[in-house]
Order: structure tokens, then C-alpha cells, then sequence
């Protein structure tokens, strides 16, 4: 693999960190979570404990003021380690920058800190029952009464759903304002007519919890807006950069450890009396295979270059998701198709992989919606 001038000694540093705390704290548990269908909440807290969750939150809320990169090499160490339930990406990737660039410092004081020790874990929800990638198609309303906003609707698919404490909701405030209605409101769990529906049963990420939400009349303050009324889509524009950026972090990395674990494979695992990697076909594949991760970690390392130096902007971002991900459940396919038939059995890391692997083309914006993106940049 070529070198990632990337990342300081202090960064590698950091990463060797995550690796092991992972490989103690997570690894172990993640079989008996996947049948729970969530992570514990001490892996949380433990972490917390660390400085892996929020890394980038200034000191004066609980944080290091580290740079995007930690965050980064916390969403690679995940994927290497194949514990894909662990929703720290969430988080850290989306949920706390939202609230420190859009928070009222009441926001900030009173949930950031909690964030960065695990306290308070969080979600967003912006997927309906009718409105995935097209957000401003999102029904749930915000009709502001007095000093508090009366919510309802229903959300599907929300990330941290069963854990989460404090939920960002994408809501209407202005019914007939089309993007310009849509605002973001936090909601805190325990609120009354705010219920957690069931732990959705998914094909892959089984340890992840993936809820529905629904909000019944729920009355929140008014100083839980996220920044302005109406602003809510345009704050969502504003940061899917870094969201796409940091999925695509985690496709080259989940496909990287794919690759590594089907190596190992097809040189023990024998067929017509010599080892699987003495066949050219195996040989084709693993280089065809080792070519294409490296040429996109390429690209996907100078994206995270721009993106420190403010300079990633929305279509370069919907290139590295559509293309990773894409070469991500390319790579876990075949990874699954060298192991053969052991390659379609739970227990062998290949097989979560590729289950795993399927959702990212999904969330974060569909790749169908990645490519209406990159065309209308190409043509304007």
C-alpha cells in the first residue's frame, strides 16, 4: 500500500489506540450484540473515557479541538475491526458538528460535553416512511405555540434510534415552504409523546440500532432550534460533505480488511490438491482487486486534504461516496466468492462484510442521487 503522508506520528499514535481498545472492548462482545441488535452502553461511556467520541469538539465543551483526521481514523479502526454496530461515526461525523456550528452556546454547553463522554449518545432523523433521500419531502411538522414547538410525525431508519438520548429532527416549521420550511430541532428522550418503535431487523449491521421514531403532539422549547427557522436544509446541504466523506472513509477501510482476511484464506484453503492461490483466475482477482483500492484511497485521502483545508466541496464528496462504496460491495463480492461456499457463512468476516457492505450505497444520500449531483455539476 503507498504511504499516507496523511497522518502525523501523532495520528498513528491515535490510531493504535482505537485498534486496541477495540480489539478488547468491542471485538469480544460484538456476536452477543449483534443478537441484542445494539451496542452496550459502557462501550459508550468506555470510550468516552478515551477521547474517541467527538475528538474535534473545542475544550471549552469537553473536547481535544483535534483535527477532522481522528475522526476519520476512528470510522477506518471501526471498519477494520468489522464492528459495524458501533454508531460513533454518527455521532461524532454529523450530530456534533451540526449542534456546534448551528447550537445556541446553551445547546453546546448543555449537550456537547455529555457527547464527548459518552453521556448522552445521539441520532438524526431525517428518513420517513415517504421521504428517504428526498428531504424535502419530509411530512413530521414543528408548529411553533408560545416558546415551544409542538412536533408530529414518524421517522424510519434512524441510526442510534433505541440509544439515542437526543435526537436531531428534520421537521417541517413551514408546511408550504418547501425546502425553505424545513428546520432541525433537538429532542430528548423521556420527552412525553416521543416514542422509540421496534429495533428494525436488518440484513446486515446487526448490532447497529435502527429504529423507528414517532412524535405525537411532543412539545420541545423553543431554544431547541438549531440555528434559524427554515435554515434546516440548507444547514443539511451544508455538512453532507463531510457525512459522504466520512461513509466512503469507511467503505475503502471495510473494503482493505476484506481483501486481507480473503489472502489469508486462499492460501490455506486447498482445491484439486494445491492452495487457492496458486490458481492465476485467484491471482487476477486479488490484484485487480488490490489495484482498485489503492487508486481510490488515492483520491479519497486527497478528499480528506481538501476537506481540512475547507476546500471539499458537494460534488467532489458525492464522487468519493458513489465511488467507494460502489468498489466496496464490488471488493466484498468477490471477496465472498473466492471463499466460496464458506464465504456465505455468518461466522467467516467476508460474509458480515458483504451484508454490511449494502447499506452504504443506501444511506447518505442514494448513489442514484450521487450521480444527479455529480451531472449537474458536469453540466452547468
Amino acid at each position: 500500500m503507498l504511504p499516507r503522508n496523511l497522518f502525523s506520528s501523532e495520528h498513528e499514535l491515535f490510531r493504535d489506540s482505537v485498534r486496541k481498545f477495540l480489539a478488547a472492548e468491542a471485538v469480544p462482545h460484538h456476536e452477543e450484540w449483534e443478537k441484542a441488535g445494539q451496542v452496550s452502553r459502557e462501550l459508550w461511556l468506555k470510550a468516552g473515557e478515551q477521547g474517541f467520541l467527538c475528538p474535534c469538539v473545542p475544550e471549552q465543551y469537553g473536547g481535544v479541538g483535534a483535527d477532522w483526521l481522528y475522526t476519520a481514523i476512528v470510522d477506518e479502526e471501526i471498519s477494520h475491526s468489522g464492528c459495524t454496530g458501533i454508531g460513533w461515526g454518527l455521532h461524532s461525523n454529523i450530530v456534533g458538528p451540526y449542534i456546534e456550528h448551528y447550537g445556541s452556546e446553551e445547546l453546546k454547553q448543555k449537550f456537547l460535553p455529555k457527547m464527548v463522554s459518552g453521556e448522552c449518545i445521539t441520532a438524526i432523523a431525517m428518513t420517513e416512511p415517504g421521504a428517504g433521500s428526498d428531504l424535502q419531502g419530509v411530512k413530521t411538522s414543528a408548529v411553533l405555540d408560545g416558546d415551544e414547538y409542538v412536533l408530529n410525525g414518524s421517522k424510519t431508519f434512524i441510526t442510534n434510534g433505541q440509544l439515542a438520548d437526543m435526537v436531531i429532527v428534520v421537521a417541517k416549521t413551514d408546511t408550504s415552504g418547501g425546502a425553505r420550511g424545513i428546520s432541525l430541532i433537538l429532542v430528548e428522550a423521556g420527552t412525553p409523546g416521543f416514542s422509540k418503535g421496534q429495533n428494525l431487523h436488518k440484513v446486515g449491521m446487526k448490532a447497529q440500532d435502527t429504529s423507528e421514531l414517532f412524535f405525537q403532539d411532543v412539545r420541545v422549547p423553543k431554544g431547541n432550534l438549531l440555528g434559524e427557522e427554515g435554515q434546516g436544509f440548507v444547514y443539511l446541504m451544508q455538512e453532507l460533505p463531510q457525512e459522504r466523506l466520512g461513509v466512503a472513509v469507511g467503505a475503502i477501510a471495510a473494503a482493505e480488511v476484506a481483501l486481507d482476511h480473503t489472502v489469508n484464506y486462499v492460501k490455506e484453503r486447498k482445491a484439486f490438491g494445491k492452495p487457492i492461490a496458486a490458481f492465476q483466475n485467484t491471482q487476477f482477482k486479488l490484484a485487480e482487486m488490490k489495484t482498485e483500492i489503492t487508486v481510490a484511497r488515492a483520491f479519497l485521502d486527497r478528499c480528506m486534504e481538501l476537506h481540512l483545508e475547507g476546500q471539499l466541496d458537494v460534488p467532489t464528496a458525492a464522487m468519493a461516496k458513489l465511488h467507494c462504496t460502489d468498489l466496496q460491495c464490488k471488493v466484498l463480492d468477490e471477496c465472498v466468492q473466492l471463499h466460496g461456499g464458506y464465504g456465505y457463512m455468518w461466522e467467516y468476516p467476508v460474509a458480515r462484510g458483504w451484508a454490511d457492505a449494502r447499506v452504504q450505497r443506501i444511506y447518505a444520500g442514494t448513489n442514484e442521487v450521487m450521480k444527479l449531483v455529480i451531472g449537474r455539476d458536469v453540466l452547468k
